[in-house]
Order: structure tokens, then sequence, then C-alpha cells
């Protein structure tokens, strides 16, 4: 037996009839398309974060259970209703306009702003020089400001109405690298006028789907469980994030997941074609480069390091080419001012490091992060599996999540879909933390005391789990 599947997925027993557990698994699948759909639409992000916490804990308790029933599942079956649970569960996140973000407005806008020939880089969107391109929907007036996600812009004094956008900083550059914003353009390239958020929605939806297939694909051909594949399928954070918010995030997961899978074939041909993949990953989202250690499991020459790291630097500078000539600014955007916002530079001005500061000195938190980090790499470097890179990407991945502390929970997008490639569950609880400190924490008043626990209880699930899989692997069977 594969020890990794030890606790994940047991066998179903001879002795379970076929038709009573799958629709059992069915009935799981049901209640937890309900629960989204009420959930999305529950409209309480400002208003009411501590139902909408309670909605949300009730999709992942029923995410759990849909996942426990599915392993009773006959193997035939399986495929065929993740399947079906992907659709089901991605369709919930298109029965309401984005609730808990407002970031695919700013993807509306980068797409608006290309197809009209102009780098998205070179204005912020309330600049007076593209106010030909805007429409009652991204900059409402009056009353329709009175909304908690708008952001009032200037607007001449004698203008009786307030002006407001739905664009979350605009008063900065865009922030999203070329592959992102390529997808932008394509995707307003394809809308009907006055389609607003719903084609922006709509292919998330597909991308996530697309990212279904792709771990099916793997898994078979490296012989995991297609069971695993559910933990992405129909994880609540893929309709909310991925669909709903419509989240840029999930291009980037789908390209780093191809070229993962293609990493771990034999040939440098495929090496290669994956390298490139990833660097569309890191040219769509920054995100993705975290999987790139992964992506060398094993690898004891440079040059074998080289077949991958080549093309994956090559498509993400390469990727830029175009909008560094078109553009008059830096393509880089509000890059640098998102990491000081944020607090990455300086960990006492946000809720970056918790767990690290409960222990740590603030000016320790990221020299001591940096350090934990590296030494991860280089155990995967040195002791990953080659023919399952995802593996060291999850590692490297989660422990920088459990050290970061990061307080957007779509961020943790790349994260639920690496854990479906390799089977460990318990990372999941990372993804939980994410959205507990990004809704829940508004709830306590303090994200950084929310992300504390979030996140301690998470590092505590991985930990306990991980030892009891060690110890299960170790023990010796019985005697016959």
């Amino acid at each position: 037996m594969n020890p990794r599947t030890a606790l994940t997925v047991p066998s179903r027993t001879a002795a379970a009839p076929a038709a009573p557990v799958t629709l059992t698994a069915l009935v799981a699948l049901v209640a937890l398309v309900v629960a989204l759909v009420c959930a999305i639409r529950y409209d309480g992000y400002f208003t009411g974060p501590a139902a909408l916490s309670g909605w949300y804990a009730g999709c992942w308790v029923l995410f759990a259970g849909a996942l426990l029933a599915l392993r009773r599942v006959p193997a035939r079956r399986v495929v065929p209703l993740v399947l079906a649970g992907a659709f089901a569960v991605a369709a919930t996140g298109l029965v309401a306009p984005p609730r808990t973000s407002t970031d695919s407005y700013r993807y509306a806008w980068d797409g608006r702003v290309q197809a009209a020939g102009i780098s998205p880089y070179d204005h912020a969107p309330q600049d007076a020089g593209l106010t030909r391109l805007r429409d009652p929907w991204l900059f409402p007036t009056g009353a329709a400001c009175a909304g908690p996600d708008r952001a009032a812009i200037p607007h001449p004094a004698d203008t009786p109405a307030p002006r407001c956008t739905r664009i979350n900083r605009p008063a900065v550059h865009t922030i999203y690298p070329p592959v992102a914003e390529a997808y932008f353009l394509v995707v307003d390239l394809l809308s009907p006028e006055g389609a607003r958020h719903k084609p922006l929605q709509i292919g998330a939806g597909l991308l996530s789907l697309g990212v279904t297939g792709a771990l099916l694909l793997i898994l078979r051909r490296r012989g995991g469980d297609p069971r695993w594949a559910a933990y992405w399928a129909w994880c609540p954070a893929v309709p909310v994030e991925a669909v709903n918010n419509a989240h840029v995030d999930v291009l980037g997961v789908l390209l780093a997941v191809a070229g993962l899978g293609l990493v771990a074939a034999r040939g440098p041909g495929a090496r290669a074609a994956g390298g490139l993949l990833l660097g569309a990953a890191v040219a769509t989202k920054l995100m993705p480069a975290i999987a790139l250690p992964g992506a060398l499991s094993g690898v004891r020459r440079v040059r074998d390091a080289a077949v991958v790291l080549l093309p994956a630097a090559a498509f993400a500078v390469l990727a830029y080419v175009p909008y560094v000539l078109l553009s008059r600014g830096s393509v880089f955007g509000y890059l640098g001012g998102y990491v000081e916002e944020e607090g990455y530079e300086d960990p006492s001005s946000g809720s970056r490091y918790v767990l690290l500061r409960l222990v740590l000195p603030d000016d320790w938190a990221l020299p001591v992060l940096l350090a934990v980090l590296a030494g991860v790499c280089l155990y995967v470097l040195w002791r990953g599996d080659p023919r399952r890179p995802w593996s060291g990407a999850l590692l490297v991945t989660g422990w920088a999540f459990v050290l970061l502390t990061p307080g957007y929970s779509w961020y943790a997008l790349l994260l639920v879909a690496l854990v479906a490639l390799d089977g460990r569950w318990e990372w999941l609880g990372v993804a939980v933390a994410g959205a507990a400190v990004y809704v829940t924490g508004q709830v306590f008043g303090s994200r950084e005391t929310t992300g504390a626990l979030a996140y301690g209880l998470a590092a505590l699930l991985v930990l306990t789990v991980t030892a009891l899989r060690h110890r299960h692997r170790h023990t010796p069977a019985p005697a016959a």
C-alpha cells in the first residue's frame, strides 16, 4: 500500500454495496452545493461577517463529509462523480456578483484599457485621460456610491453628485503581470457589450474545471488516487475565490499544475515544456514561483536544473517585452507599494509573520522566515522525489503560508491544487486559516489574533498528521 494513502483514502470494503455508498456521496455533494449557493448569495462580508463565517464553516464541514463519503465509492464511479461535482460546485460561484473581493473590477478595467490600445501600466484608473472609457458599472455616481466597496475618485467641484469607482486602489497603476493582462484583454474582446462581471466569472469557472481535468489526467498517469482530485474540484475555496470573485490566480494554478505534470516526465523535452508552463504561471501571478523548488526535486546536476529553470525564466522575462515596448512607465506597477502596504518588509506594521512574532522579536521574523524556507527548499532539492515534484512544491508552499500567514484567502488556491496532486489533505487546514483571517478576522476586530489562532491550528494539524503517518509507515506489519 502507498503509505501516503494509509491515512487518507482507505479502500472500499468488499461488502459495501455500490449503489448505497454512491448515493450517500451524491447526497453529501448535493448538500455541499446547496450550502455554497446560500453562502455565495449571502452578501455579508461588510454587514454580517459572523454569519458569513458560519456559512463558510458549514461549507467546509460538508466538504469534509463529501470527501469521506467519496472514499467508499467504487473505483469505476469515482471519476464521473468527481467531474459531476466539479461542474456543480463551480456553477455555484455564478449565482451572484463578486461578494468578498473587488479585484475582478480591476481585471475588467485593465482589459478595457488594453482594448483601447493603451498600456494598463501607464495610467491609474482615476486618471482623467481615461474618462472616455468609464461607464456607470465601474464608475457609478450619486446614490450608487454609498456601497462599502466603493472608492471615491476626484471630480470637479461644481459636480453635485459624488463620483466613485468599484476598482480598489484607483490612484495606483496595475500590479498584474503580463500573462494575466493578456487574459484580461482576451476576456474583454470576447465579452458582449454590457456583460459586466459575468464573463470573468465564466472564464474563471472554465479554468477551474481545466484544473480538475489536469489533476485527473496527472493522477491517472502517475498512479495517484483519482479521489484526490475532489480536494480541488469540491473545495469551497474554488467556487468562492476562483469563480465568484474570479481571481486570476486560477489561471496561474492551471499553468502550474500542468507544468509540474510535465516536469514529472523523464524526457528533457517534457521537462523543458513544464518549465515554460511554470514560467507562464509566474508571469500570471507571482505566487507560483514558490512551486519552482518542487520542480527541481531530487535534482543533482546543474544541467538538469537548467532544463527547467531556463525556459521558466525566459518565458517570464519575454512575456514582459511587449508591454515594456508599449509602456512609458514601469511594468511592475504597484508591486513595490503592495509589498510595503501588506507589511512584508516591516512585520510590525501588519498581520504578517504572526506565528513567528509570537516567539521572536519583530525584526527577527523576516530573517528567520528566509532561513527556514531555505532549509525546506534544500531538503526538497536533496531528498525530493523527481517523479512527484508536486510533493516538494506542497511542502515549500505550505510552510511558506504557515510562516507568512497571508490574510487573503484566494492565495491558497495554489496550495489546494497541490494537495489534490499529492493527497496530503492535512494541508487544507492552511486554506481554511486564510479564509478565517480574511472574513472571521473582522468579527473579532483583529486579523492578527485570528491569524495566530487559525494558522497555529493549521500548523498543529499538519505536524500531528505527519507524525501519525510517519509512525504508521514505520510500524511493522503483524506476522501472518
